[in-house]
């Protein structure tokens, strides 16, 4: 799991050969002005998801994990304080991994939350289980989904 502010995404593009496409999407001026939905990038290997919603309390956010995606989750407005538990110390699944929408739930607790402001983001690997959407008002941001194993 990664924070940071987007002004540092530089330092992150080695990770993998399809962030400079992902941040490069994040870097675009028109971003608080994109309808909430699916924002293609590069077919099924990088995406945005643009969301608007009501925070929810620590309480109702359920872990998730994915497995042929990196989430990088930028804030956009409001502060979003997201979950964070490492995969292999879930324990408590809320059933099985639903394979069509890419994710998994747990029952279990974070074992951490990180408090990610407005101009930060959050990157979750395959391994990290994160509890996003947690915050007292509203929230906006953009989750860009960048395939796991896809290749340059």
């Amino acid at each position: 799991m990664i924070l940071a502010p987007l002004a540092h995404a530089e330092r992150y593009l080695a990770l993998h050969p399809l962030f400079a496409e992902a941040f490069g999407f994040l870097r675009r001026s028109d971003l608080h002005t994109l309808a909430p939905g699916i924002h293609p990038v590069r077919g099924d290997s990088v995406f945005a998801i643009v969301e608007a919603a009501e925070g929810r309390t620590r309480e109702a956010a359920k872990l998730e994990c994915h497995r042929r995606y990196i989430d990088i989750q930028l804030v956009l407005e409001g502060v979003d304080e997201m979950g964070w538990r490492p995969l292999s110390q879930c324990s408590l699944p809320l059933g099985d991994y639903d394979e069509g929408r890419d994710i998994r739930f747990f029952a279990d607790v974070p074992a951490a939350w990180v408090e990610t402001p407005a101009g930060a983001f959050c990157v979750f690997f395959p391994e990290d289980a994160h509890a996003p959407l947690v915050s007292p008002g509203p929230l906006r941001k953009v989750v860009m989904k960048v395939a796991a194993d896809a290749p340059p």
